[in-house]
């Protein structure tokens, strides 16, 4: 018996940037895209989560392995592999797409809060900006992992009312193993924004960024000595990625059943508002629901909209050769933070041009889907580089999967664009 103890906490020990990677996936963009294809939808997009796993997995590991091979985020590699603008095309691509989910992910905030406590969302939204940045100042992102991820696992009400509503469980498992595919703007819409929610950029620069953060906390200061991975390191990040992935999806493919069984099997399958996507959680919660979807927005906003600021902050201290550090105070890097305090500034700006919250929510979605593919093409291009990599380039199946992904994303962006 305690062995096996020894063993479970030796494997939730060797758990980090992956798993804090796709918890902040599932951030208020991912629920309320989710949301809206299983309502919109019903069960037929089912599908998209056992999809969506190995592509996610895939090129996360790969960010992973370029940040231990290098001890370099993605962007410094970028910088010291290819020109200036092929740099900054990519930090362009990135901070474009981070922007606008982080207006998004306020807002949907904003407008969950304001559902229970009837303060405007107009006025919320600065104000969990200000909360956002004011922690990062004079906290540390860890601190905030560590506190808000709990609120996270409020999402696991949606695996409870997934049973809970009783569904048609042949029809969840038709749904989930054979593809369904519709040509119309409409869906292929939503399915752009399913894959750009999971697949996003911003995760890309934060998981080879925390690697790196990861082997600095374990004393190793210099380039030389973070540069390369043994097989017992390899090894742990891939768990630990493989299982932040699963859990990503798997909190994915629960909302999109909840909804499914909930919002679509009763006639609601258009979600306009925050009070509309919380109607899912009825069956398990009555009148509490529309509390228990609030946490859930403000626990992964709270996770989600760090990472976000956090890895154009990242980007583009990379890009500038200024070498900071989200560990590092405020004073010791100011451009870094500064550039985190501009993101969440014009984030927060967004949200006064009259957007609806659960709209720019679900394209925000749709924005990362279709800038997500070139940066994918960057990643596996510099993760197949032996110049770049050493040893460690991509196995085989890591590099079909990569451009697979890469295919599938760019596929799916081109069909939205040409249906009708």
């Amino acid at each position: 018996m305690q062995r096996h103890n020894k063993a479970i906490q030796k494997f939730f020990a060797e758990l980090g940037p992956g798993l804090i990677t796709g918890a902040a996936d599932d951030d208020p963009s991912g629920i309320a895209t989710y949301s809206v294809g299983g309502a919109g939808f019903g069960y037929g997009l089912l599908w998209t989560a056992p999809v969506c796993f190995p592509l996610m997995a895939a090129v996360q590991l790969m960010c992973s392995r370029l940040g231990m091979a290098t001890g370099r985020g993605l962007a410094a590699v970028v910088r010291r592999r290819y020109s200036r603008w092929v740099l900054w095309g990519a930090c362009l691509l990135l901070i474009v797409a981070n922007v606008i989910n982080i207006a998004a992910d306020l807002g949907g905030m904003a407008e969950a809060t304001e559902m229970v406590t009837g303060i405007p969302s107009p006025l919320l939204t600065p104000v969990f900006a200000v909360l956002i940045v004011a922690a990062l100042f004079w906290t540390s992102y860890r601190f905030l992992a560590r506190v808000f991820k709990w609120l996270t696992l409020v999402l696991f009400a949606y695996v409870i009312t997934a049973f809970l509503a009783h569904p048609d469980w042949w029809a969840v498992l038709r749904a989930t193993l054979v593809p369904n595919i519709r040509w119309s703007r409409e869906f292929l819409s939503v399915l752009v924004g399913i894959l750009g929610t999971t697949i996003s950029p911003y995760l890309f620069f934060w998981q080879a960024a925390q690697e790196v953060e990861e082997e600095r906390a374990e004393g190793k200061n210099t380039l030389a000595k973070r540069q390369g991975a043994t097989d017992a390191e390899l090894r742990r990040a891939r768990i630990d990625v493989l299982v932040g992935m699963f859990f990503s999806n798997f909190v994915m493919y629960f909302i999109i059943l909840t909804t499914a069984a909930t919002l679509h099997a009763h006639g609601m399958t258009k979600i306009a508002t925050a009070s509309q996507a919380a109607e899912a959680l009825k069956p398990l919660a009555g009148k509490g629901a529309y509390w228990l979807f609030t946490l859930g927005l403000i626990g992964t906003g709270m996770l989600g909209v760090p990472v976000l600021a956090g890895s154009s902050a990242y980007a583009i201290a990379e890009a500038m050769s200024w070498g900071a550090s989200l560990d590092r105070k405020p004073k010791l890097a100011p451009k870094f933070y500064g550039v985190l305090a501009v993101a969440m500034l014009l984030g927060v700006a967004l949200n006064y041009v009259g957007l609806n919250a659960v709209k720019m929510l679900f394209w925000s979605a749709v924005a990362n889907g279709v800038l997500a593919p070139p940066l994918i093409v960057l990643v596996v291009l510099l993760t197949t580089d032996r110049s770049v990599m050493g040893d460690l380039v991509n196995p085989p199946l890591l590099k079909l999967v990569g451009w697979l992904a890469a295919a599938v994303m760019t596929a799916a962006a081109i069909a939205m664009f040409l249906a009708g």
